[in-house]
């Protein structure tokens, strides 16, 4: 699939290379070197609200996807002809689309773009462009919003559009200014989130408690229900956002540049990937090529496998793993099964995690010594756990597969289980809000974050959100008649460990 979309890109750049009368083009991994750099210097820009430093450094791991889609995707597209001339921007205002209000529509001129963030981050490097806004409102409680970058003189006759991350609420400037860096007429939504104040890990919780690092992360003081009572934001989330963003886009550059786009790609990762196997199940005219990154397809599931990991840390005092001590179990990760899966010995990773059968007992504590220079035997059970995944404890069935050995890690931006454990709840647990409301931040309650029921809730949960949410179908014949192309990578532990390839 990927030689195919490769192929067919290369035969679309020699072809234009030939209508403008060119000899040749710029080397194609040139390119690829210009757009990483751009995604360098674009490295401090998040685009988000609230939050401070850390959460921008959440947005770039979220964003981080961008730099693959440049390297699969930018360094082959070929620029098209000199587009034809284009309406001026500020009459976009004016625009009559179905459901949609732009709010603005302004030139920038200035090649810079500071985002309206809290803090603010600038962007630069920018070609001059039109920035649209709107918001779109396809059912009376919906509130998406989405903005449109139109190059102004280096449109390449293609449409990009680009996914969120986590709850997303917020516009991902910096995917949009990588878009139109590279020639392409971009969108991007807050997938309708932003109205019920979601951010990219928080739609809904219990409040933050003081802790630190839950507001650090964003988490509101006062506790919050996201989308529950509004199912028409939760089918905006699950699918409906991108697909209208996806249009509007298209009927706004269409008017702003008084033609059609030759070709539409799509690219996103984690919350993204779940878009982008939303478009291609859903809605297969959107785009001609799509790239899937660590898509969050099952989503319920992933979700309840993140409730999973946060109760089995917190089980007793004993199971919490001590800061240093994934280091230390990384370490031994690889010591053990490094360079036996086909890698080499000296790899500070594993080629083909599912060949290492490491048991975190060997290092459990004995004689004098004690953790974190080691692991007690609760410790011991927490890891296995965490590798295990997560199990219905009745029947046995693996609700979400587990961790693969080799992710093991301290940093907490990897939002892993270093992450997880320090919260005072679980992270992204806001979607159980929307079924279960307020009651599940009570520990008093009958059904909350502490004794989530791994066989009962499941169902319950699947019930509401899975048929909206969860982007699983296999049939891309539609798709694929198309002759359109999708290209998924996996790279992210918190979704990649918690797929079940063999399903």
């Amino acid at each position: 699939m990927i030689i195919d979309l490769i192929a067919d890109l290369q035969t679309q750049k020699r072809r234009a290379a030939v209508s403008r009368g060119e000899t040749g083009s710029a080397p194609a991994m040139q390119i690829a070197s210009d757009n990483l750099k751009s995604i360098r210097q674009d490295s401090k820009a998040g685009g988000l609200q609230g939050g401070g430093v850390i959460m921008q450094r959440r947005h770039l791991l979220v964003s981080s996807a961008m730099a693959l889609f440049a390297l699969a995707l930018f360094a082959l597209a070929a620029f098209g002809a000199a587009p034809a001339a284009a309406t001026p921007c500020t009459n976009l205002s004016g625009l009559q689309l179905q459901h949609t209000t732009i709010t603005s529509a302004a030139d920038n001129d200035s090649g810079v773009f500071v985002t309206p963030s809290t803090p603010p981050t600038t962007l630069t490097g920018l070609p001059a462009f039109c920035r649209v806004t709107a918001t779109l409102t396809p059912m009376s409680d919906s509130a998406i919003r989405i903005e449109v970058w139109l190059p102004k003189t280096t449109w390449n006759l293609r449409f990009l559009g680009t996914g969120g991350g986590g709850f997303q609420g917020i516009i991902s400037y910096s995917a949009l200014a990588l878009g139109i860096q590279q020639g392409f007429a971009a969108t991007n939504s807050d997938l309708g989130t932003g109205s019920s104040g979601c951010n990219p890990l928080y739609c809904g919780s219990a409040g933050n408690m003081g802790n630190p690092l839950a507001i650090a992360f964003g988490d509101p003081a006062a506790p919050t229900t996201g989308l529950f009572g509004h199912p028409e934001r939760i089918k905006d989330f699950g699918y409906r956002a991108i697909h209208l963003m996806t249009v509007r886009g298209k009927e706004i550059a269409n008017a702003f540049y008084r033609q059609s786009a030759q070709t539409a790609y799509f690219a996103g990762c984690s919350t993204g990937g779940q878009n982008a196997l939303m478009e291609a199940q859903r809605f297969p005219e959107d785009y001609n090529g799509i790239l899937a990154g660590a898509a969050a397809f099952n989503r319920t599931h992933l979700h309840i496998a993140g409730l999973s990991a946060w109760q089995n840390t917190h089980a007793t005092p004993g199971r919490f793993i001590q800061p240093g001590q994934m280091t230390l179990i990384n370490n031994a990760v690889l010591a053990q099964c490094a360079g036996q899966d086909g890698g080499v010995r000296t790899d500070p990773f594993l080629t083909d995690p599912r060949d290492c059968k490491f048991d975190p007992k060997v290092l459990q504590c004995t004689g004098s010594n004690v953790p974190p220079a080691c692991l007690s035997a609760e410790q011991v059970t927490t890891m296995r756990n965490y590798y295990a995944g997560t199990i219905d404890p009745h029947n046995g069935q693996v609700i979400n597969p587990g961790s693969e050995r080799g992710n093991e890690t301290d940093n907490i931006f990897a939002l892993g289980l270093a992450f997880q454990e320090r919260l005072p709840e679980p992270a992204f647990d806001g979607l159980f809000y929307w079924v279960f409301g307020p009651s599940f931040g009570h520990p008093a309650s009958a059904t909350n974050y502490t004794n989530f029921d791994f066989h009962r809730d499941v169902d319950t949960v699947d019930d509401q959100l899975a048929g909206t949410l969860n982007a699983v179908s296999t049939d891309l014949s539609d798709f694929r008649k198309r002759g359109n192309k999708l290209i998924m990578y996996v790279h992210d532990d918190r979704i990649t460990g918690l797929v079940n390839f063999e399903q």
